[in-house]
């Protein structure tokens, strides 16, 4: 039998990991890992080391399912590379994870063609979309701020050689790297009457 390892994550809001701590604790976890999230931050690093610590028949001990993954699919996928590395996966207050018993895996097996479904879904429902679009001739996607008749007017300023390309850039209200996706600089064109 493996070793217990705890991790718990806390977000700012909820600053006091004290209660996922004690919980871990109680459960006999030899060693406890925990991040602190601010915001949006996305980087964990002792995420990172208690991944690097788990290894075959050890059981990775989570206060809650929601601190492993962003969501669904996220979490499906990290309790799969676990089960993938011989590492079972319990939460103490969803007893609905537990991978290291029979019915633990049959719901996680469940949740896993869930996360599919849902994915699937999202793809059946934006393929429609656009196809709905395409056939009320609308393409998808931003309008080029470029027009042709920016284009040409670039095109004429930058052969006039009287302006920097930041100047024509402020002109035609773009970034000067949109303009220099438009025009042709060229030597051989830009000496070309038009």
């Amino acid at each position: 039998m493996g070793n217990k390892i705890g991790y718990a994550r806390v977000s700012t809001a909820d600053q006091d990991p004290q209660l996922q701590l004690d919980a871990l604790a109680a459960e006999g976890c030899l060693k406890i890992y925990t991040d602190v999230a601010t915001g949006t931050k996305a980087d964990r690093p002792q995420w990172q080391a208690c991944l690097d610590d788990l290894r075959p028949d050890d059981t990775l001990i989570i206060w809650k399912i929601d601190r492993l993954g962003r969501n669904l699919r996220n979490l499906v996928d990290i309790i799969a590379a676990l089960q993938a590395r011989g590492v079972g996966v319990r939460s103490l207050t969803n007893g609905i994870v537990d991978t290291t018993t029979a019915h633990g895996a049959l719901v996680f097996g469940m949740f896993a063609l869930m996360a599919e479904y849902e994915a699937a879904l999202i793809r059946e429902r934006t393929q429609a979309g656009l196809a709905a679009a395409r056939a009320r001739g609308r393409t998808g996607g931003r309008k080029p701020k470029m027009t042709s008749s920016l284009i040409n007017k670039a095109q004429r300023m930058y052969d006039s050689r009287q302006f920097t390309m930041a100047e024509i850039a402020t002109s035609c209200g773009v970034t000067p790297m949109t303009i220099y996706r438009n025009i042709r600089t060229d030597r051989a064109t830009a000496s070309e009457p038009s």
